[in-house]
Parts: C-alpha cells; sequence; structure tokens
C-alpha cells in the first residue's frame, strides 16, 4: 500500500502505474523481482545538513559519493539516524523512504544518473508496492530539486 501523504502528492501533479511485488529488504532486492533494471529504480537516502535534512535520491545501483556530495552542499552532511528518518517518514514502513521530499517537506538533491532513464521506478513507502513513471512525469517530481552528480555505481 502507497504511503498515504505519497499517494496524495503523486495524485495531484503525476501520472503514475502500481506494481505489487511481494515484500523484499532491499530497493536492488525489489528490482530483481520485478524484472527491472537497479540503475531505473530510484531510492532516497536522508541526510542531515545545516540543522536539518536533505533527500538524496539515486539510482539503487549507485552508492553517494561524500566527497562530491559535500562538493554540492557543503561539508555539513551526513547520514540521518534511523530514528530521525522514522520521525519525518511517519506514515512509510522501516527503511521503505520514497524519492519524493516534497510530500514530506524535504529539500531534495537529484543524481544525474537517474535522469537518463526513461523510465523511473520508486517504492512506495512500504516494501511491497512499486510505482513506475515515465521520465517526463519524475522530472515533474523533481523540478524543483537541486541536480548535480554525487553518486557512484558500485
Amino acid at each position: 500500500m502507497i504511503a498515504p501523504t505519497l499517494q496524495k502528492y503523486l495524485d495531484q501533479n503525476v501520472t503514475y502505474r502500481v506494481i505489487p511485488h511481494e515484500p523484499t529488504m532491499s530497493s536492488m532486492r525489489t528490482a530483481e523481482m520485478c524484472h527491472i533494471s537497479g540503475d531505473c529504480l530510484a531510492k532516497g537516502i536522508v541526510l542531515r545538513h545545516d540543522g536539518g535534512y536533505v533527500l538524496a535520491v539515486l539510482p539503487a545501483t549507485h552508492h553517494i559519493h561524500m566527497p562530491d556530495l559535500r562538493a554540492q552542499l557543503g561539508e555539513d552532511v551526513e547520514l540521518a539516524s534511523e530514528g530521525e528518518i522514522a520521525g519525518l517518514f511517519k506514515d512509510c514502513a522501516h527503511g521503505a523512504v520514497p524519492p519524493v521530499g516534497d510530500c514530506y517537506a524535504l529539500d531534495v538533491i537529484v543524481d544525474d544518473s537517474i535522469e537518463k532513464q526513461p523510465e523511473v521506478y520508486m517504492e512506495g513507502g512500504d516494501h511491497a508496492t512499486l510505482i513506475s513513471m515515465d521520465h517526463a512525469q519524475f522530472a515533474l517530481l523533481t523540478a524543483g530539486a537541486r541536480h548535480a552528480r554525487f553518486s557512484a555505481h558500485g
């Protein structure tokens, strides 16, 4: 089931499809189960930054390269704790952060590598729902975000 906050926001802003799947505990396992490339599965990583939070969006196959991210945001960047994440994403399952920050009042930075994908997938705030949209719809969701290169395949 899609997190209510996310679903309301998506319904008001973009066209998307919902793909239910067997529960998984990692974005890469979700990609495998749904037979999609992890390169087109966007994941959200919550970062603590300047006394607040930023949501970094990158492909499931990538890892944040902190020196590049700090070059974009400044030195005061670190991963948020599980407790902080749970407080920000109250209607999402533990570990199922959707890569959409606007509806959770978070600033967003999107890695350039996800921008190359014709179709983008994302977790729906649980571990058993995948959301799919074409690149144009994803671009609408991330139009107000900062865009930069801060991840590496791995």
